[in-house]
């Protein structure tokens, strides 16, 4: 039995916690998608467009104002630059859009679990208050938007 105690998220890093969230039901739809039979291109149009508009956008806020708290040397904040440029490839990748999309669904969940169990852990640990502000002040918080075009994970 996991008697993991749930881990207190600073404020400030919530929203960016909420972003994994999502991420991490991106996997979950490309999931169902393979096991209702979907088209690969109908999950690959959903995936890029969530790529756009949630995961670049993420990536982006984490590596200008999460990781550089811990410093880009960090073995931690390395592995997760090295996990966001392999993801950003396989996002990019137009030819075996099958193999591509399950191994997004499986990179992207295990990055995420080691965000948010290792890496936000050491970030939050080491932040200074006006670091976290600025980590909130950057963070646009507003409310998800999802893509409903084609639903095809329901």
């Amino acid at each position: 039995m996991n008697t993991q105690k749930p881990i207190k998220r600073h404020k400030a890093i919530q929203p960016l916690s909420r972003d994994h969230h999502h991420s991490l039901l991106l996997s979950w739809k490309i999931r169902t998608g393979f096991s209702k039979g979907v088209a690969p291109e109908r999950i690959k149009k959903y995936a890029d467009w969530f790529f756009v508009n949630h995961i670049m956008p993420h990536f982006k806020m984490e590596e200008k104002y999460m990781f550089p708290i811990l410093g880009l040397q960090n073995e931690s904040v390395k592995r997760a630059i090295s996990e966001h440029r392999r993801l950003t490839r396989l996002f990019n990748q137009t030819d075996e859009i099958s193999k591509s999309l399950s191994l997004i669904e499986e990179e992207l969940e295990r990055h995420i679990r080691y965000e948010e169990r290792v890496l936000f852990n050491e970030i939050q640990q080491a932040a200074t208050e006006p670091q976290l502000q600025k980590v909130a002040e950057m963070h646009d918080d507003e409310k998800f938007l999802d893509n409903t075009e084609d639903e095809f994970w329901k």
